[in-house]
């Protein structure tokens, strides 16, 4: 696992390009690390999920580790049990996530992926969950984001027939926001993600916890975390600067407090 800053921006790389970014065990327990770095860092303020190479995003996860660590349901709950953190911090994380992906995004990969807030891919990206090819099956959560993202019919056929479906289909039935040229993927994230990163940190991260508590189920949802955000956002530093910046016709500096 690899990680950079650029300009308020972190980027996390996957970084097995002989295996397609495969993702291991100890790539999930890099992420955590990543993930917990960028967090607590201030300076950062949206966060680049890539794959190293043009060839994959996350092509999966590690087949190779299958036979010694998930060979039966025991072995594969101590897996999960391993992973759980990665997959927690991403899931956790309160800034905003952006998935660029190139070539294979299957799998564990379109689970990594799923979970990002906004996806961009270019036009040789190819999605799927071959769960069904392998003998396998998916876990709630990630259930519940592809159903979120495509709706049930889309997600039956994904997972029934294991087939895998090009850029334009997964922009069609909901499962990426973009499709940019290859050549111009890079720039067009980064260009996102410095828009959003110019934006208030608070009042964007009020709106993921928000968009969050809508697809949880009611019984789950923490209102009192929303309304306590609601009013951060109010009370801080950078709702004045938002107005003195549109009185005075200037572009705002948000500090993030």
């Amino acid at each position: 696992m690899l990680a950079a800053r650029h300009d308020g921006v972190g980027v996390v790389t996957f970084n097995q390009p002989e295996k397609h970014n495969a993702i291991s065990v100890e790539m999930w327990l890099g992420l955590a690390d990543i993930m917990a770095d960028f967090g607590a860092d201030p300076s950062i303020r949206t966060v680049i999920l890539t794959g190293a190479g043009t060839r994959a995003f996350v092509s999966g996860a590690d087949i190779s580790q299958f036979e010694q660590q998930r060979a039966s349901a025991d072995a594969q709950h101590a897996y999960d049990e391993q992973t759980a953190v990665g997959r927690q911090r991403l899931n956790a994380f309160a800034k905003p996530t952006i998935a660029m992906i190139r070539g294979y995004c299957l799998g564990g990969g379109l689970a990594i992926a799923m979970q990002a807030d906004v996806r961009l891919a270019s036009p040789d990206a190819q999605f799927g969950i071959p769960a069904a090819r392998l003998g396998i099956a998916y876990g709630f959560e990630g259930l519940r984001r592809l159903v979120s993202l495509v709706g049930p019919a889309h997600a039956r056929m994904i997972l029934y027939t294991g087939a895998r479906i090009n850029a334009d289909e997964a922009l069609r039935i909901g499962l990426i926001n973009r499709v940019v040229p290859a050549d111009e993927l890079e720039s067009s994230t980064f260009e996102l993600a410095h828009q959003i990163a110019a934006n208030a940190p608070l009042s964007v991260a009020a709106s993921k916890l928000a968009i969050d508590q809508v697809l949880l189920d009611p019984e789950d949802r923490d209102l009192a975390a929303l309304a306590r955000a609601t009013a951060a956002c109010f009370d801080s530093e950078d709702y004045r600067e938002g107005r003195a910046a549109f009185r005075e016709k200037r572009p705002p500096q948000f500090k993030g407090r």
